[in-house]
């Protein structure tokens, strides 16, 4: 009987949640890595498909104002398939959204994770808007079926000044809960990615933790006001800023 080889990628597996040193038996991979693969991608699939819970993160903003609309989308193969309404607010929901002259406006989407923004959403807002006294904050605006230009529409009904977009990122087949922030002055339908400031990959403690994006946008919002701009033209030099 031959002795069992020993995994010489175990050790730096250890520090990576990427996908190195396989393996094989025979023509396939081992049996093991195979039914990793399904499982992230089934964890991927969850992701996706799973609603977002309003009433749980409600909860979680504890006694923030909240408003609750939703996207032109009528359910999630919907969503899937007209990227395009998803950017826009359901004709029925704009009475809810009343023009006040705020600094900056909160979104908080499902996006293409919903775990994403249950796990990580309300922490990284709630840090934020700790660190921006004299700033005038819209109610809360929990959207469904939404992707990032969603936000423009809001603000813009709004009033506000920014908009902050917090959604779940695309899953992939080794994070499936990772939380995106976006950031965009003077918000108004039209907008392009090119004219929004990105966080990504929010996930503690694989990714960036909530209290250092917290920091990472607070920064970016000053930055903005003081510019008047966001986008490709205000870049992000919080880099050596620590956690919590």
């Amino acid at each position: 009987m031959s002795e069992p080889v020993p995994d010489l990628w175990a050790a730096l597996r250890r520090h990576t949640s990427a996908r190195i040193g396989l393996g094989r038996a025979g023509d396939s991979v081992p049996t093991a890595r195979l039914l990793e693969f399904e499982a992230a991608h089934a964890a991927a699939r969850d992701a996706v498909h799973t609603p977002i819970d309003v009433a749980a993160i409600r909860a979680q903003l504890g006694g923030l104002p909240t408003v609750t609309v939703r996207s032109a989308v009528r359910d999630r193969s919907h969503y899937l398939r007209r990227p395009d309404l998803g950017r826009r607010l359901d004709p029925e929901c704009t009475g809810l959204l009343e023009a006040r002259g705020y600094d900056v406006a909160f979104v908080i989407t499902d996006g293409l994770s919903a775990r994403g923004v249950h796990d990580h959403a309300a922490a990284v807002l709630l840090a934020a808007v700790e660190q921006l006294p004299g700033w005038s904050v819209a109610p809360v605006v929990l959207a469904t079926q939404g992707r990032v230009a969603l936000g423009d529409e809001i603000a813009e009904r709004l009033g506000a000044a920014f908009v902050v977009v917090l959604l779940g990122e695309r899953p992939g087949l080794s994070a499936a809960d990772s939380l995106g922030i976006y950031l965009t002055a003077d918000p108004h339908v039209g907008r392009t990615d090119a004219e929004r400031n990105c966080i990504s990959n929010v996930r503690p403690p694989e990714g960036l933790g909530h209290a250092a994006a917290a920091g990472k946008l607070v920064h970016l919002m000053h930055e903005a006001r003081r510019l008047g701009i966001t986008g490709v033209g205000l870049k992000d030099d919080t880099a050596a800023l620590p956690e919590g």
